[in-house]
C-alpha cells in the first residue's frame, strides 16, 4: 500500500504543477516559492525546534493559542510553522511575525519530506486537525521523533472511509505518539481504527481558546457604526466556489422581508473575492459603499 501511495505521488506531480500554475492566474503567488513544496528550505527556519503544520487559514487561527502556549512554555525552542496555501502563508505571517520561522510543508515524497525533515531537525512535531500524511508520518517515525496530532477530529464519513484501508490504517496509527481529539465521539471513531487508549487524550477545541484582542473588538465596533449602525447584519463566511450563488439567491429573498437588511460575505480564498464582486453586481444587488472602489 504504502508503496502504491508513493509511486501515484510521483506520477501525478505533472497534474500538481499545472494546478499551481492555473490557481496562480487569480493568485500569483501559487507561482513562487515551489522549491519549499520540495523541501529545499535552507536559511529559512531554525532547526532543532518544534515544527507546527496548519494546512490553511482556519487551522492557523486555531493554532495561535497552541502556538502562544508553545512559546512561553519553551521559549529557548525556536517554532516553525507550516501551512500549504497562500492564504495560510500570510495569516501566519500576521499572526506571529517575526516570532516564529514559516515554510511550506513540502508534499509528501519521501525524498522531499526527508530533505525537509534534515534541515529542520525537529525535537517536537504537531500536526492541526486531521492531516496524515503515510511518508511524513514513517520519516518522522524512523527519526524518532515525537508526533502529535491537535485538536483532532474524523467525520463518521471519513473514519468509513479510513476504515477501508485495515492494516495500513491500523500501522499509520500505531507510528503516532499522541491523537488529541476534539470530543469523544471523534476518539471513539480513532479508537475503531486502531489507535490505542494510551496514544489518545480528549482535550476539545482549540478554536474555543482564541481570544479576541481590544485592537480587533474596537475594530469592529468601528466597521459597524460605518457600515450598518442601525441595520440588521448577517454573515456568510468562509465561503467555496458555488456557495455565493446560494448565498445571494437567499439574500435576495430575505431583502423582500427585510429590505435594511445587509450581507457580509467573505470568501474563504482571498483571490475569489473579485469573482464574488462580480456575483453581486450581476445580480444588481447594491454593493456597500466601502466596497465600491
Amino acid at each position: 500500500m504504502e508503496l502504491l501511495y508513493t509511486a501515484l505521488l510521483y506520477i501525478i506531480q505533472p497534474l500538481v504543477w499545472l494546478r499551481l500554475l492555473l490557481r496562480s492566474r487569480k493568485a500569483p503567488a501559487y507561482r513562487k516559492r515551489w522549491a519549499e513544496r520540495y523541501g529545499f528550505c535552507r536559511n529559512k527556519v531554525a532547526p532543532d525546534g518544534i515544527l507546527l503544520h496548519s494546512v490553511s487559514v482556519g487551522e492557523t487561527l486555531a493554532a495561535i493559542p497552541l502556538v502562544r502556549a508553545l512559546r512561553h512554555r519553551y521559549p529557548s525552542l525556536p517554532i516553525t510553522v507550516t501551512t500549504m496555501t497562500p492564504t495560510g502563508s500570510e495569516r501566519v505571517m500576521s499572526a506571529f511575525g517575526k516570532d516564529v520561522h514559516h515554510v511550506y510543508l513540502p508534499y509528501d515524497l519521501p525524498c522531499a519530506m526527508n530533505r525537509f525533515l534534515e534541515t529542520v531537525r525537529p525535537k517536537l512535531v504537531i500536526v492541526m486537525e486531521t492531516e496524515l500524511w503515510p511518508n511524513m508520518i514513517s520519516a518522522l517515525h524512523a527519526r524518532k521523533i515525537p508526533l502529535v496530532i491537535a485538536n483532532a477530529r474524523l467525520s463518521e464519513r471519513s473514519a468509513k472511509g479510513y476504515g477501508k484501508l485495515g492494516k495500513f490504517m491500523r500501522r499509520l496509527l500505531s507510528k503516532i505518539t499522541l491523537i488529541a481529539a476534539q470530543n469523544e465521539e471523534d476518539a471513539a471513531r480513532f479508537i475503531s481504527l486502531g489507535l490505542k487508549r494510551n496514544q489518545l487524550a480528549v482535550t476539545g477545541s482549540l478554536k474555543f481558546d482564541i481570544s479576541v484582542t481590544p485592537e480587533l473588538a474596537a475594530r469592529a465596533i468601528t466597521l459597524r457604526r460605518q457600515w450598518a449602525p442601525r441595520r440588521q447584519v448577517w454573515i456568510a463566511t468562509s465561503t467555496h466556489d458555488g456557495e455565493e450563488a446560494i448565498i445571494l439567491q437567499a439574500h435576495r429573498k430575505l431583502l423582500e422581508k427585510f429590505p435594511d437588511l445587509l450581507l457580509i460575505l467573505v470568501p474563504r480564498h482571498p483571490e475569489r473575492f473579485k469573482d464574488a464582486r462580480e456575483m453581486v453586481q450581476k445580480r444588481r444587488l447594491q454593493l456597500h459603499p466601502a466596497q465600491q472602489r
